[in-house]
C-alpha cells in the first residue's frame, strides 16, 4: 500500500486542535512515511483539490512546538456533510480518485460528531470497493459531547477559560453594592459541560456562579427569574447558562426573542442571544440592571490559558492515530479511558467509528444539585484534573506567536 498520508480538520476549532495535528505528522514523519498532505478546508477543501505538503510548513521541532501551541485550525476547516452514499456515490468516487493520485494509504480527520460521520462513510465505501487505505477518527470538540471517549481534547483548555473568566466576573460583580444581574452565555447545544466548567471557578477566595443551567434540563423562565430575585436579596447575581437550554416545549430559548430558522449544512440550528433575552427579561421583569455577556468564539481558541493537560492529551490521540494506522487499524477513533482520578492518569484506547459518529453525550443528572440549577461535586471531580497546568505561547512584541500557512516566512512557492 502507498505510504503517502493526508489530514483534514473539520468542525469548530479548539486551542489544541493542532497538537493533534502534530501528533500524526510527528509519528508520520519520524516513521519517514512519503508525503504527509493537509486538506485546505477539510473534505470540501479535498474535493476541490486544494491542500498542501505540510513537510513545506513544517521544517524543524520548533514548528511544531509553535503549532501545539497555535488555536483554531490550521489546515482551515468546514462543515460539510457527505451524502448518504445511495443518493451521491459520485462524491465518493471523485473523492477516491482524489485520493488515489496523491498515492494516500492513511487517511485522518480531525473532528467531533459530525467529523466521525465523514470517517464512517468514507470507511464504508472503501470496504465496498476494496480499498486498501486505511481511515482513521482524531477526536476533538469544546464541547464534550463525544460518547465513549472518558473525554474530548478541546474540553479541558475551553473549561479552564471558562472558569478562569468566571472567577474574574464574579470578583468583577461584587465591587459595586448593588442588585444587578450578569448572565454568562457558554456554548454547548444539547449537552452543558462547558456551561457546568463555570463551577470549577469556585475556591476559598470565590463562590463561583451563583446559578448554573445545562441544556439537558427543561429551562422554566418563572423559576428562574424567581430564583435570580432569591438572589438578588443578598447580593450581585451570576448566572451561567448554556446557548442550548430549551423550553420544555422544546423551543430554545433564544427562538422567544428571535423568529429565525437558520440552519448549518448539519440542520442545526444557529444558536446566539440566550443571555441578551434572559437579561432583557431581568431588567423587565425584575426591575434591575441586567448586562450579557457571550463567550461566543473565545472560548475554544484562547490559546494563551489552555491547559497542558489538554494539549498534551490532544498530541497524544494524533500520535495513537497514526500508530494504530500503522499497525493494520482502520475505521476507528482514539479515545481516552481514564485510569484514576487522583493522582490523574488517563490512556489512550480505539473503538469503532460507528459508536461515536452522530453520538451525543451529555451530562448525567446524578451530577446535578437536586435543584437543578448547578453541578454537583461529580462534576467537579471529572473535570478538575482537565484543566491542570499551563504552557505559555512564544511571545514577540508582547503577543503570541502563530504558524499560519499564510506567514510571510512559510508561504509554499
Amino acid at each position: 500500500m502507498s505510504k503517502n498520508v493526508i489530514i483534514g480538520q473539520s468542525g469548530g476549532p479548539t486551542s489544541v486542535i493542532n497538537s493533534s495535528l502534530a501528533g500524526v505528522f510527528k509519528v508520520a514523519a519520524d516513521k519517514n512515511l512519503g508525503e504527509i498532505y493537509g486538506m485546505r478546508n477539510g473534505v470540501k477543501g479535498l474535493l476541490e483539490r486544494r491542500f498542501i505538503n505540510m513537510r513545506d510548513y513544517i521544517v524543524e521541532e520548533t514548528d511544531i512546538e509553535l503549532l501545539k501551541r497555535t488555536p483554531a485550525s490550521f489546515l482551515g476547516s468546514c462543515r460539510f456533510k457527505l451524502p448518504k452514499i445511495e443518493e451521491n456515490e459520485k462524491i465518493y468516487q471523485d473523492i477516491f480518485t482524489i485520493l488515489g493520485e496523491l498515492g494516500i494509504g492513511f487517511f485522518f480527520y480531525i473532528g467531533g460528531n459530525d467529523s466521525m460521520d465523514t470517517i464512517m462513510k468514507l470507511s464504508t465505501y472503501g470496504e465496498s470497493i476494496n480499498s486498501s487505505i486505511r481511515f482513521m477518527g482524531v477526536p476533538k470538540t469544546i464541547d464534550n459531547d463525544l460518547a465513549v471517549t472518558d473525554h474530548s481534547p478541546g474540553f479541558g483548555s475551553a473549561a479552564k477559560y471558562i472558569a478562569t473568566s468566571i472567577k474574574e466576573m464574579v470578583l468583577d460583580a461584587n465591587v459595586y453594592d448593588t442588585k444587578a444581574v450578569t448572565i454568562v452565555e457558554a456554548m454547548g447545544r444539547n449537552a452543558g459541560w462547558l456551561t457546568g466548567a463555570a463551577a470549577l471557578s469556585r475556591g476559598p477566595d470565590c463562590d463561583g456562579p451563583d446559578l448554573i443551567f445545562l441544556p439537558e434540563v427543561a429551562f422554566d423562565m418563572d423559576s428562574f427569574l424567581e430564583k435570580t430575585a432569591k438572589v438578588l436579596e443578598r447580593k450581585p447575581a451570576v448566572i451561567v447558562v448554556s446557548e442550548g437550554v430549551k423550553l420544555a416545549d422544546g423551543r430554545y430559548v433564544n427562538e422567544m426573542a428571535s423568529d429565525t430558522n437558520i440552519v448549518d449544512a448539519f440542520g442545526h440550528k444557529l444558536l446566539t442571544g440566550t443571555a441578551r433575552y434572559l437579561s432583557d427579561e431581568v431588567t423587565k421583569k425584575l426591575g434591575h440592571k441586567s448586562r450579557a455577556v457571550e463567550f461566543s468564539t473565545i472560548q475554544r481558541c484562547a490559546a494563551h490559558i489552555l491547559s497542558r493537560v489538554d494539549m498534551t492529551e490532544a498530541f497524544q490521540v494524533g500520535a495513537a492515530a497514526m500508530k494504530a494506522a500503522l499497525e493494520g487499524h482502520t475505521r476507528k477513533v482514539v479515545i481516552l479511558k481514564r485510569i484514576s482520578d487522583d493522582p490523574y492518569i488517563c490512556t489512550t484506547d480505539l473503538t469503532d467509528v460507528s459508536d461515536i459518529a452522530n453520538v451525543e453525550k451529555k451530562v448525567p443528572l446524578e451530577w446535578m444539585v437536586s435543584t437543578l440549577d448547578d453541578v454537583n461535586h461529580h462534576f467537579v471531580n471529572y473535570a478538575l484534573p482537565l484543566i491542570q497546568a499551563e504552557l505559555a505561547p512564544f511571545m514577540v512584541n508582547g503577543v503570541p506567536k502563530h504558524i499560519t500557512i499564510n506567514s510571510k516566512d512559510k508561504i509554499r512557492k
